[in-house]
C-alpha cells in the first residue's frame, strides 16, 4: 500500500468508527423510542420484529467492532455498504411504525449527509437515489400506526399532536448528530489532507534531489577525467629533477594538489546530493575503525580546539563504507563547528539495531523554527546563499538508508543532532567481506 493509500485507509478506519458510535447511538433511541410509545403513548407496535431489527444493528456493530480490530484496510466501498445496511434497518422501522406518516422518515437526511460527507460522489449520489426510492415505496406500504386507547378517545387531533412533536424529537436528534459527528468527520479528513499535504511535500523534496542528481552526474561526467588527468600530470612533474630541487616550485605543486584534492571533495559533495557516491570511494571496512578514520581525517582537516570523541560500535562489524557517508558525518560536524568553535563533541553506539552517532556542540542552539524546519532544504539561517543544505542531504541519504535525523536542543547550552542508520542497510557478511 502506498503512503497515500494508507494515509486514505487510516482516514476510513476512523470514520466507520465514528458510524458504530452513531449506530449505538441509534440502538439506545430506538430502545427509548419505542419504550416511550408502548407504555406512555400506549401505542400499538410491533415489539417483536422491531426487536429484531434493533438486534440486527447491534450485531452489524459487533462485526465492525471486529473489523477494525482486525487493522484491515476500510475501503470507500465498507463504508458505502455499512450506510445502506443502516437506511435498510430504518426503512424496517419505518415500515413497521407507520411509514412515511411516521415524523421520524426525516433521519433518512441523515445517512445522506453522512455519504456527502465520507463518500465519493457516486457512491453519495447512490444513497440518495436508495433513500429516495425508500421515501417513495414508505408512502405506499406501510404498517398503519394503532394508537390505542388514546387514539379512540381523542381522534385526528391526537394523531397530530403526536406528529408534531416527533417531528421536533426528529429534528432535534438530527441537529445534534449532524453538529457532532460531521465535525467529528471533517477533522478526520482535515487531518488526512495534512498528512497528504506532507507527502507532497516530501516527494517535491525528492524531485529537487533528482534534479541535483541529473547535474551531479553531468559534473562527475565533466569534471572527473580532465582531474584524473592533472593528478597524474602532477604527480610525475613531483619526481623531475629541477623541481625536487626547487623549494618555491615544490611548494607551488603541493599547492596545486591540495586544490585538485579540494576538487574531487567538492565533485564527491555533488554527487552526495544525487544521492551517489564515487565508485573509488566505496570499500568494506569494520564501522568502528571507519568512523575512527572519518573524525581523524576531519579533525586533521578542520583542526577544531577542543574535539571529544567516543567509539562505543563493537569492532567487528562490518560495512560498505563510501564517501556518501564520511560527507554526510563532515556536515554535521562542520555545523556543530560553526556553531560551537570552541568544542564539539561525537559519540557512537549501538542501540538495538541501530547505529547512533550523536554530535553535540556548545554553541546557542537551535531556534524554535528551524527545529520544526530541520533536515528541509534552504533552511539555515546564515546570511550566504546555498547555505542549508548540509542537513537536508544528510537528511536524504539517511532516509534512503531506512534512517533518520533528529536534533534537539540541550537543557545546559548547545544542540545535539542525533543520526540514526539501521544495521542491516550498513552490515555486509563476513564471507563476503572476506
Amino acid at each position: 500500500m502506498t503512503g497515500a493509500g494508507a494515509i486514505e485507509a487510516d482516514a476510513n478506519r476512523r470514520n466507520l468508527l465514528l458510524l458504530i458510535t452513531l449506530r449505538w447511538l441509534a440502538v439506545a433511541g430506538q430502545v427509548a423510542t419505542i419504550a416511550i410509545a408502548d407504555l406512555a403513548l400506549d401505542l400499538a407496535l410491533p415489539l417483536q420484529q422491531m426487536g429484531l431489527v434493533i438486534v440486527f444493528l447491534v450485531g452489524l456493530n459487533l462485526i465492525s467492532l471486529h473489523r477494525v480490530a482486525s487493522g484491515l484496510e476500510v475501503s470507500d466501498s465498507e463504508l458505502c455498504v455499512e450506510l445502506l445496511l443502516d437506511v435498510a434497518a430504518l426503512t424496517l422501522q419505518l415500515y413497521l411504525s407507520g411509514g412515511a406518516t411516521n415524523p421520524f422518515i426525516s433521519l433518512y437526511l441523515l445517512q445522506v449527509i453522512l455519504a456527502a460527507v465520507l463518500l465519493p460522489p457516486a457512491a453519495s449520489w447512490a444513497i440518495v437515489a436508495v433513500t429516495s426510492l425508500a421515501f417513495v415505496w414508505l408512502s405506499r406500504f406501510y404498517r398503519p400506526l394503532d394508537l390505542g386507547t388514546t387514539g379512540h378517545a381523542h381522534g385526528a387531533s391526537t394523531f397530530f399532536d403526536l406528529h408534531l412533536q416527533g417531528m421536533f424529537l426528529c429534528f432535534l436528534l438530527a441537529a445534534v448528530l449532524v453538529v457532532l459527528f460531521v465535525t467529528r468527520i471533517t477533522g478526520n479528513l482535515r487531518e488526512r489532507d495534512a498528512h497528504l499535504a506532507e507527502m507532497r511535500q516530501r516527494a517535491a523534496e525528492e524531485e529537487h534531489i533528482v534534479r541535483m542528481g541529473l547535474l551531479a552526474t553531468g559534473a562527475a561526467h565533466e569534471l572527473g577525467t580532465p582531474l584524473a588527468t592533472l593528478s597524474v600530470i602532477l604527480n610525475d612533474w613531483e619526481h623531475l629533477q629541477p623541481i625536487d630541487g626547487d623549494g618555491e616550485l615544490a611548494e607551488d605543486l603541493e599547492e596545486m594538489q591540495a586544490a585538485i584534492a579540494r576538487c574531487k571533495s567538492i565533485v564527491s559533495q555533488i554527487l552526495l546530493a544525487a544521492g551517489e557516491a564515487r565508485p573509488e570511494e566505496t570499500r568494506r571496512a569494520a564501522l568502528a575503525g571507519f568512523l575512527d578514520e572519518m573524525v581523524a581525517r576531519w579533525r586533521e582537516a578542520r583542526r577544531p580546539a577542543e574535539l571529544s570523541y567516543r567509539n562505543g560500535v563493537r569492532p567487528d562489524l562490518v560495512v560498505a563504507c563510501d564517501g556518501m557517508m564520511q560527507q554526510m558525518l563532515f556536515n554535521v560536524l562542520d555545523n556543530a563547528l560553526e556553531a560551537s568553535p570552541g568544542h564539539v563533541d561525537v559519540e557512537a553506539l549501538q542501540q538495538g539495531d541501530d547505529i547512533l552517532v550523536r554530535v553535540r556542540d556548545a554553541g546557542s542552539g537551535f531556534a524554535p523554527e528551524a527545529l520544526a524546519q530541520i533536515g528541509k532544504p534552504y533552511q539555515s539561517t546564515k546570511p550566504q546563499p546555498g547555505r542549508g543544505l548540509g542537513l537536508f542531504l544528510s537528511t536524504n541519504v539517511l532516509r534512503k538508508l531506512g534512517g533518520g535525523l533528529s536534533a534537539r536542543n540541550l537543557a545546559g547550552g548547545g544542540a545535539c543532532v542525533e543520526l540514526r542508520l539501521p544495521v542491516a542497510a550498513l552490515a555486509v557478511e563476513d564471507a563476503d567481506a572476506a
